[in-house]
């Protein structure tokens, strides 16, 4: 094998693992808030109006993209993105999002199914088919979800300035 066909980083490369470990435990648990609530970083960004998410989710996507140099199947890598996604998605919604970004902490779960992956290939890939048919009827749910309360919204706000007037 040539130099530049070499896999990027081996399969089981314990480093490169634990780094993923390391960034993802920033992102959704390195702070500690009053009661014992822990949060990361991502939740903190996602604060930020506009950029937060997207930036909560470009460092989301380091983590998949080392499953790829790792050997992840493509079930799995599916379904990392399907974290990254859903957590992206509702992570937008002013002030619900952020709790849910929070809550779900999708880079935690992401390190737990690269590692799963890594154990049990085969168990982790039908799981992962599963749970990819759930999440596209979850995205399809908040989807409707979103539009019905933005119309909502926009339907009271228009009835607030008809009745300034």
């Amino acid at each position: 094998m040539s130099p530049s066909s070499a896999p990027l980083s081996p399969p089981s490369d314990p480093a490169a693992l634990e780094q993923v470990r390391r960034l993802a435990q920033q992102l959704d648990t390195s702070i500690r808030l009053p009661g014992g609530i822990r949060i990361g970083w991502d939740a903190v960004l996602g604060l930020v109006p506009g950029v937060g998410d997207w930036a909560g989710a470009l460092l989301s996507t380091y983590i998949v993209l080392q499953a790829v140099r790792l050997g992840a199947s493509r079930e799995v890598l599916v379904r990392m993105l399907g974290n990254v996604a859903l957590e992206s998605l509702v992570g937008a919604v002013p002030f619900l999002g952020d709790v849910f970004d929070a809550a779900y902490k999708a880079n935690m779960r992401n390190v737990r199914l690269l590692e799963e992956h890594m154990v049990a290939p085969t168990a982790t890939r039908r799981a992962s088919r599963a749970w990819v048919l759930g999440i596209v009827v979850a995205l399809v749910a908040l989807l409707v979800l979103g539009v019905t309360l933005t119309v909502l919204a926009f339907r009271a706000v228009a009835a607030s300035v008809q009745g300034l007037q």
